[in-house]
């Protein structure tokens, strides 16, 4: 692992790498138009067994990219976790590991457990919202606790951090709050929070919008990878790209800056349907 965590660029010297998740991400810059002018990283491993001549590892490879597109350049950051395998210090596996996209013993509710009442107004801190998610991208605020499948918890709080508003505790199926080390399933959830959003009528709310163009910074994205009605993954909108597309952060698989429409991730198919939510 240490050989590894030196050299890193072993993870693009792959060949089954090179012709999945690499040449994804490739051609998702290419068709935006956008050059990777560099590419940086470093491997943290968190994980080792060695028996009998042969070696098994997991570790999370940091990538920063540099990107220019037009005339903007940005910097898209993504952590990856790999598994390697090695027979007398020879690699003889490199591949990335799938994200998670459910929670153990999750629940699934729809709008109508989730709707509020009330008619309650709030102004939404757009900016609050963004420095949230740039802060704690790839950490965690231990003022929560952190899930294994993480996205919708982050994304639950950095709207939280924009100022909207809890309501609905201490019932898990109502409403969308954190309190007291408990939870809504609407705040961590994927598939209940993509619910909450378009059937709330007061406090946090979503209205959606036909694309990914008319969303802003602090906006929601749901993603259902499979196209199956059930929904996976939620990322927030931090920036725009030169052609004015949402970058987005997110956990579970950390990521900054990263497109919109994640075509770059294992989980993704060609069946995936999106959510666009736009917050207030």
């Amino acid at each position: 692992m240490e050989k590894l965590k030196r050299d890193w660029l072993a993870f693009f010297q792959s060949d089954r790498q090179t012709d999945t998740w690499w040449s994804r991400k490739k051609g998702l810059f290419q068709n935006r138009g956008a050059d990777i002018v560099k590419i940086s990283g470093q491997g943290h491993a968190f994980e080792e067994i060695r028996y009998a001549g042969q070696a098994f590892g997991r570790y999370l490879l940091h990538l920063t990219f540099l990107i220019k597109q037009k005339q903007h350049f940005f910097l898209e950051e993504q952590v990856i976790p790999c598994e390697v395998r090695w027979k007398d210090g020879e690699m003889t596996e490199h591949k990335v590991m799938a994200m998670p996209v459910q929670m153990a013993s999750e629940a699934v509710l729809e709008s109508s457990s989730l709707r509020d009442s009330t008619g309650d107004r709030f102004s939404y801190d757009r900016r609050a919202a963004v420095r949230y998610a740039e802060r704690w991208w790839n950490s965690y605020n231990p003022n929560y606790r952190q899930f294994e499948v993480d996205c919708t918890n982050y994304v639950s709080q950095c709207m939280r951090a924009g100022g909207a508003p809890m309501r609905g505790a201490p019932e898990r199926d109502k409403g969308w709050w954190y309190q007291d080390d408990n939870w809504s399933y609407s705040w961590a959830v994927a598939h209940s929070l993509r619910w909450y959003l378009s059937g709330s009528t007061s406090g946090l709310k979503g209205k959606e919008v036909e694309s990914a163009h008319d969303l802003l910074p602090g906006d929601i994205i749901c993603y259902d990878f499979a196209g199956d009605g059930r929904w996976d993954h939620n990322t927030i909108v931090v920036a725009r790209d030169a052609e004015g597309m949402p970058l987005v952060n997110a956990h579970t698989d950390n990521s900054r800056n990263r497109h919109w429409s994640y075509e770059d991730s294992p989980a993704w198919t060609p069946a995936i349907q999106y959510k666009f939510f736009r917050i207030g």
